[in-house]
Formats: C-alpha cells, sequence, structure tokens
C-alpha cells in the first residue's frame, strides 16, 4: 500500500495554511519571530518542499500562529477546487485570491469528511444543456436560463412561492456554501470540490445585504448549473447566470400575476416595496427581471438606474428573513453525539478546543462532555 512522506505532506500542509491565512514566507518567518521561534525564510521552503519534517516545537508554534490544531498539518489533502467561476477577479490581487481558495478548500474537505463519517450521500445537482444554442442566439439562451429555473424549483419541489431562506435550500439540495471574509471586491465564486460537490463561496460583507447575498448566491448556482456553448464573452456569461437567479427567485408568473403583464406607467414605489418584503429580491434586481420580461421598457429600466444613480440613497424597503444555514455544525454534533468521532475530533472539525466544544456545543449535539 502507497503510503504518503509525512515531511512531503506536512509541507504541503504547511503551504496551504501559509496561503490560507495571506502570509508569504517571509512574513510568516517574521511573525514565528515573534513568538519566539527562530525560523528564516528558506528554512520554513524546505518544510514546504518536503526537504525535512518539524519538530514537535515548530509543529506547536505554526498551529498556534496559524490558528491551526495541529493534526491539520498531517491531515491527508483529499479537496480540490476545479472549474472555478471568480466574480470580479481582475481587482482582487493574486495573495487574495489563493487566500479565499484554500479557506474554502479547507472547509469544503471537513465537510466532505464529515458526510463520508456519517454515511451521507448528496443528491446529484440538476443540470440544463445549452451548450448546443447559438451563442448569438440570445432569445433562445434566455428561454433556456429561464426554464433552467423551472426545473430547479420542480426538481427541488419548491412550488412557485417566494424562497424562504436560499443558504438553507442549497445544502439541503448537496450544494456546499461557506462565507469568506473579504472586502468589497469580492462577492463569491462557485466550483466543484474535486469534481462531484457543487461549491459556493460568499463574501461574509453580503450578510448586510440579504436581498443581494441571495440573489448572488443563486447567480452562483446558475454558473454550476447552466452549460453555455463555447465562445460567450465574460458578459453574456454572467447576463445569463443573472436572468436565471433572477427567474428563480421571482418566477415570472408569480411577478406577472403581481403588477401586469405590461407597465407602460412603470411599477410604482409602493408595488416595487412591497414586492421586495415579500420576495427577499432587491428593487434593482426587480427592475431588471421585469425588463426582461417585458413588462417595462428598456427605457424605463435605464430612467430607474440614471434616477437610482442620482438619488444615491439607502434601497427603500426591508426583507425579513434569514439566510443561514448550519447544516454542517449540526452534522458534526450528530457524529459525537453517535460516538462515530471523537471530541477532539469533533472540535478539530469546527475549528474549536475541546473546551470550548464542550462548553458551548455540547449541548446542542446531546453530548455529555466527560467528568474533569
Amino acid at each position: 500500500m502507497n503510503t504518503v512522506d509525512p515531511k512531503l505532506l506536512f509541507g504541503e500542509r504547511l503551504r496551504r495554511a501559509r496561503l490560507m491565512r495571506g502570509l508569504t514566507l517571509r512574513e510568516l518567518a517574521k511573525r514565528l519571530g515573534r513568538l519566539g521561534q527562530a525560523l528564516s525564510h528558506a528554512a520554513l521552503q524546505k518544510y514546504e518542499k518536503g526537504l525535512m519534517g518539524p519538530d514537535s516545537t515548530v509543529l506547536l508554534a505554526l498551529a498556534r500562529l496559524l490558528e491551526l490544531d495541529p493534526g491539520y498539518f498531517f491531515r491527508a489533502s483529499e479537496v480540490t477546487l476545479e472549474r472555478i467561476e471568480f466574480r470580479k477577479l481582475a481587482k482582487f490581487s493574486a495573495r487574495e485570491v489563493s487566500r479565499i481558495r484554500e479557506e474554502a478548500a479547507d472547509f469544503f474537505e471537513r465537510y466532505l469528511q464529515i458526510e463520508s463519517i456519517l454515511d451521507i450521500k448528496a443528491p446529484a445537482l440538476p443540470s440544463a444543456d445549452l451548450s448546443q444554442v447559438e451563442p448569438g442566439d440570445e432569445a433562445a439562451l434566455s428561454a433556456g436560463a429561464e426554464k433552467a429555473a423551472q426545473q430547479i424549483r420542480q426538481s427541488w419541489k419548491l412550488g412557485e412561492d417566494a424562497l424562504t431562506n436560499i443558504h438553507e435550500m442549497l445544502e439541503e439540495h448537496g450544494v456546499k456554501v461557506k462565507e469568506v471574509e473579504a472586502d468589497a471586491s469580492f462577492n463569491g465564486f462557485s466550483g466543484w470540490a474535486d469534481e462531484r460537490t457543487p461549491v459556493i463561496v460568499l463574501a461574509a460583507w453580503l450578510n448586510q445585504d440579504l436581498p443581494r447575498k441571495r440573489l448572488t448566491a443563486l447567480h452562483e448556482l446558475g454558473h454550476l448549473v447552466l452549460r453555455l456553448p463555447a465562445g460567450l464573452t465574460h458578459k453574456q456569461k454572467e447576463s445569463l447566470c443573472y436572468r436565471f437567479a433572477g427567474a428563480l427567485l421571482l418566477p415570472a408568473a408569480a411577478l406577472r400575476a403581481r403588477v401586469g403583464v405590461k407597465r407602460p406607467d412603470g411599477i410604482s414605489f409602493r408595488e416595487r416595496v412591497g414586492i421586495k418584503q415579500d420576495w427577499g429580491i432587491s428593487i434593482a434586481a426587480l427592475m431588471r427581471r421585469a425588463a426582461d420580461l417585458g413588462i417595462i421598457t428598456p427605457g424605463q429600466l435605464r430612467s430607474f438606474h440614471f434616477q437610482n444613480s442620482q438619488n444615491r440613497k439607502v434601497e427603500a424597503g426591508r426583507w425579513e428573513g434569514s439566510e443561514h444555514a448550519d447544516r454542517y455544525e449540526q452534522l458534526v454534533y450528530r457524529a459525537a453525539a453517535q460516538e462515530l468521532i471523537t471530541r477532539s475530533k469533533a472540535a478539530e472539525l469546527l475549528g474549536l478546543s475541546a473546551r470550548e466544544f464542550d462548553e458551548h456545543y455540547a449541548t446542542e449535539a446531546n453530548y455529555t462532555p466527560p467528568y474533569r
């Protein structure tokens, strides 16, 4: 049986941990020095290349600095992210791309590990094949995106009502979602973990604007579901994923029933706010949706955007709902309660100390901590 050289495994995990924290080798060496652990960047480079292994002092110092359990550095790397679709990539530094990618890969690695322990098989994600449509046939592509959204609602038995919690909905249907800290130049990305598991990463700042978060999550789902023809520009792909997201968030029949088939007078302010509050869609996205469906004209949409840009106010109306899911945490609690994993393993999977696990999470897991 082939075994991985522990030095090579440690080196790869150290490299990923360093990237996950957004550090260069020199920066890592400098921070270790502040902790009293003198290591040059050249020595750290040897560790990363698998040329030497750490002693216990070095291992504990790295684990402490990088805020990781020591076991992380010897956990076999099982997940790679592939076919990633980054949004606003041009404005993002290579270091930030690496940080977010590695942070996400680590989370999805732990997520798939706990599902494997519990023998959970995720359902396959539906796919809409538009690859044979001519790239210039915008009408057919738009119709395909609309149909794909309808098929998702049917396949997932969502009905025609407003979606209450999109984050939770995605998790329930096999799409793993991770939130990361990032600045406003980053919204999210989608991809596949080891070609099998659909994943979405969202910026945590979107929690300040839940309608935008909802649309962004469904936009990324569009990248996963839609198989688009070769030759489309980035702008065309984004537009089609936006069309898919709008159609899934607010079905055509529901919007037409609410405001009518044609509105030459436009959609009133009160109607816009009411729809936002009921459906969890931003007013800007609502107006684009109405234009996509021919309810308002392109000219009316341009007029709306012009007035919006002149006012520059916080958008009116508020959607009262939740966009949080804790499926991963609950799976860890279940595995601990069923004694499929140890207390220390559960704490590691949750990124907690054993004491924190006992004090803050044991009750939710129906797990009795050991007597001290």
